[in-house]
């Protein structure tokens, strides 16, 4: 950290992954606008991907492509791809903190891997059938509950 860095603190760097069958469900009514902003609040937004499987509407694609988000099309489980690209964050020294928005623990041995490298770790989650293993070994969780109310929970 330079000199002007330390004085005016630095910006970190974010990967975001969306795990898109796992959290993208109409019954969540969740807002990527209003993610973003909240995921702001921790530094900026280098990396934005959401993972979907074949069967992803034309709608979606087209509106995840609006809101500046790389869309990967997967045709085999999203799961071992959002894994693999975790890990390339993990290594990577322009990415500070490493953000998964999903609800299940597939993606838990990545945390836990990122922790241990110094990277700040985030979950954006709904709190429907949302992993306790993921709640505890996340740095941050940001909880969404009802439309636009996330709840951050930060762990010891």
């Amino acid at each position: 950290m330079g000199l002007f860095d330390s004085f005016f603190g630095k910006r970190r760097n974010i990967a975001v992954l969306v795990d898109g069958p796992n959290i993208l469900r109409k019954a969540f009514h969740l807002d990527i606008r209003e993610i973003k902003k909240e995921i702001v609040k921790y530094g900026d937004i280098r990396v934005a991907k959401i993972y979907l499987d074949q069967f992803a509407s034309d709608k979606l694609i087209e509106s995840m492509h609006n809101q500046g988000i790389e869309v990967v099309i997967n045709t085999v489980d999203v799961d071992d791809t959002i894994d693999i690209e975790g890990m390339e964050y993990v290594l990577d020294p322009n990415i500070d903190i490493l953000v998964f928005m999903t609800r299940d623990t597939d993606y838990r041995p990545v945390l836990v891997k990122a922790k241990a490298r110094g990277k700040k770790t985030i979950i954006v989650a709904t709190d429907v059938a949302f992993s306790a293993a993921l709640r505890n070994t996340a740095d941050t969780v940001i909880l969404f509950k009802e439309k636009g109310q996330g709840e951050h929970i930060h762990n010891p």
